[in-house]
C-alpha cells in the first residue's frame, strides 16, 4: 500500500488552522480579548513570513496555557459550528484535486497536522476519505490540562507516519508527503516523493538544493462549491422521456373517451 500524507496549514488550507478560532473563542468567552488581538497578530505573521520552530514554539506554550480547564465537549461544539465559515472558504482546490487523484490511484490519504485533534478532525471529515495524524492535548475529567499527549511536529511527524506505516504495511518509499515549511522537514525526508507546496524561505532552498517538486497552490475554494451539480439530461434522454409523457397523456386521454362513451351508453 502507499500514502499521501499532507501538512493542513498553508498546504491544504491558506491560513493556520487553530489561529483562525481564537475569534469564536472569544465570542465563547474562552479567551480575553488581547489574546484576540495577539491571536490576528500571529495569523499576518504566519501568512506573510510562515513559521519557523521559534514561532512554533511559542505559539504551542501561548495555546496550552489559554485551553488549561476548558471544556472538551464546549470546544468541540464550537469548533463544529465555526469551521464552515472559518476554515472551508479557505482549502485549496489543487490539494482537493490531489487528493481525489492519490485516493483513485489507490493511495490512503492523510492529513498530518500540529493543531490539535479538535480541530483537524471536524475539518478531515469534509475532505473525503482521509486519515488524521495530529496533536492530542491531554484531557482529565473532560477538562484540557494545559499539557500535551503528543505533539505532532518537526520529528514527531515523522515518528508518527513511520508508526502508521509500520501498522498499516505502508510503503514509505513509494508515498509522497506535501507541506510548505522547513519545519516539516522529517516528514519530507520519510517518503520517497516529498513535494514543497507553497514553500518557506527555507524550505524552497532545501528543495532546490535535493531536486524536490515545488508546487505552488493559488486557489482557495468553498466545499461547497466541490459539490456535485445537476446537470442537464442528454439529448436521447430528454426525447425518450419526452415520448413517454406523450405517450401517457395520449393513453390518459383515450381512457378518458372511452369512460365518457360507457357512461352516455
Amino acid at each position: 500500500m502507499e500514502a499521501a500524507f499532507f501538512d493542513l496549514d498553508k498546504t491544504v488550507i491558506s491560513k493556520s488552522s487553530s489561529l483562525a478560532l481564537t475569534r469564536p473563542m472569544y465570542r465563547a468567552g474562552l479567551v480575553s480579548r488581547s489574546a484576540l488581538l495577539k491571536g490576528a497578530y500571529a495569523q499576518l505573521v504566519y501568512l506573510l513570513l510562515g513559521a519557523d520552530e521559534k514561532k512554533m514554539d511559542r505559539a504551542k506554550e501561548g495555546m496550552l496555557a489559554l485551553t488549561r480547564g476548558w471544556d472538551k465537549d464546549q470546544v468541540e461544539t464550537i469548533i463544529r459550528e465555526a469551521l464552515s465559515d472559518l476554515i472551508d472558504p479557505y482549502i485549496y482546490l489543487e490539494a482537493l484535486d490531489l487528493m481525489e487523484l492519490h485516493r483513485a490511484l489507490g493511495r490512503k490519504v492523510f492529513i498530518v497536522s500540529s493543531s490539535a485533534e479538535e480541530v483537524v478532525r471536524p475539518l478531515a471529515e469534509h475532505l473525503g476519505p482521509v486519515d488524521v495524524i495530529a496533536t492530542r492535548p491531554k484531557i482529565e475529567d473532560g477538562k484540557y490540562t494545559g499539557e500535551l499527549e503528543f505533539y505532532c511536529y518537526g520529528e514527531n511527524k515523522a515518528v508518527a507516519i513511520r508508526e502508521v506505516a509500520e501498522r498499516s504495511g505502508i510503503d514509505l518509499s513509494a508515498s509522497y508527503a506535501y507541506s510548505d515549511s522547513a519545519t516539516d522537514l522529517p516528514m519530507l525526508e520519510a517518503v520517497g516523493h516529498p513535494v514543497a507546496v507553497n514553500p518557506d524561505r527555507d524550505l524552497r532552498k532545501e528543495a532546490e538544493k535535493r531536486g524536490w517538486q515545488v508546487r505552488y497552490f493559488r486557489r482557495p475554494v468553498r466545499l461547497r462549491e466541490r459539490l456535485p451539480q445537476v446537470s442537464p439530461p442528454p439529448p436521447r434522454v430528454t426525447a425518450i422521456a419526452g415520448t413517454a409523457a406523450l405517450a401517457a397523456l395520449a393513453g390518459w386521454l383515450y381512457l378518458r373517451r372511452l369512460t365518457a362513451a360507457r357512461g352516455r351508453s
